[in-house]
């Protein structure tokens, strides 16, 4: 029987991938000359699979910056925005009952750590500027508040979470894990909930976002970082989560496939250790990019991924000048399946 609610997997068919472009009004402002070729890589592998829509203040700057680029797969939309991490304020895709829908959850900057006034109103201005196909139904989520970091959907009614985040006080706090697996299963037609109950990464304002720790590749498979470094900070809470990870089974009673991806090597920046994590990948229509960090280990990250993805080639960009703000690759992306975007 098919589902009436689907989360569909971010391996399904897609339209578009959305970024949300850093300007002189973000907080990427001292340092734009070195993220912006950050996002122009990116934007340019995306191009090569799919469309790409882009959110910006100013649409004739970030041409400029952009280059000569095929801009007939590129959707311009201009507003202002406080900041660049659109797989948090970026609509969510379902289908219900094969029907597209858009759910516009609160986002209100993880946790009310940082201003989201701008951000928050970003999907709802999108439907408003006729963005979405005619078919695509927005559906207003509030009061619940959700990031798209925090959930891994297999497509198949399994999500993957973290207690961390999702059980965040300034989220919602009024609701406990089950009350919270209770909603989640259904607003998006879930079977089950995997719930990750350890790991974090040293810098990471999400409260522990999944996408910065364990994937879904597919619906056998889940790519998770592994520290085997007794020394460093995260060795404990890492090594807690893979036993976790290695318990899991699939709907079928079944153990998952599990790639490990190496734990990325210590990047610091005025004294803080950053955020740097292979699993914070994003994946295209025939391809997958994944974040590099200038290191030896890029490669072995790649050579793994690319066991979880032997269909699809796996593209390294530099998210060095990313993680300066504590995110990484998937967190400045936000994809639309098929039929979303025309």
């Amino acid at each position: 029987m098919t589902k009436q609610t689907i989360l569909p997997a971010e391996w399904y068919p897609q339209s578009a991938i959305q970024l949300t472009w850093p300007h002189e009004e973000t907080d990427w402002a001292p340092i734009l000359d070195e993220v912006i070729p950050c996002f122009v890589a990116i934007a340019k592998e995306v191009i090569k699979h799919e469309l790409l829509l882009i959110v910006c203040p100013d649409e004739q700057q970030v041409r400029a910056q952009l280059g000569e680029v095929d801009d007939t797969r590129i959707r311009f939309r201009e507003m202002e925005t406080n900041d660049t991490w659109a797989r948090d304020h970026g609509g969510i895709s379902i289908f219900e009952e094969g029907k597209p829908m858009l759910y516009d959850f609160v986002f209100n900057g993880w946790g009310m750590k940082f201003p989201a006034n701008l951000d928050n109103l970003i999907t709802r201005r999108l439907c408003q500027m006729h963005t979405f196909a005619e078919e695509v139904v927005p559906v207003n989520m509030q009061p619940f508040v959700l990031e798209g970091g925090s959930i891994e959907s297999d497509g198949k009614g399994t999500l993957m979470t973290t207690v961390e985040c999702l059980a965040s006080v300034n989220r919602n706090e009024y609701l406990d894990q089950e009350a919270l697996e209770h909603y989640l299963k259904g607003v998006f037609g879930l079977e089950r909930i995997l719930w990750i109950e350890s790991g974090y990464l040293a810098g990471d304002d999400t409260d522990s976002h999944v996408d910065t720790l364990a994937r879904f590749c597919d619906e056998q498979t889940i790519a998770y970082v592994r520290c085997t470094d007794e020394e460093d900070e995260h060795y404990a809470e890492l090594q807690q989560m893979e036993q976790q990870i290695r318990s899991f089974k699939q709907a079928d009673g079944s153990p998952y496939r599990l790639i490990a991806l190496p734990m990325a090597d210590k990047v610091e920046w005025e004294g803080e250790r950053l955020p740097a994590t292979y699993a914070n990948f994003l994946i295209l229509n025939g391809a997958v990019l994944l974040p590099f960090y200038d290191s030896p280990k890029d490669e072995l990250a790649r050579a793994a991924l690319q066991e979880a993805f032997p269909d699809r080639e796996v593209v390294g960009i530099n998210c060095l000048p990313l993680i300066k703000q504590h995110g990484s690759l998937h967190c400045v992306t936000m994809q639309y399946p098929e039929g979303f975007i025309l």
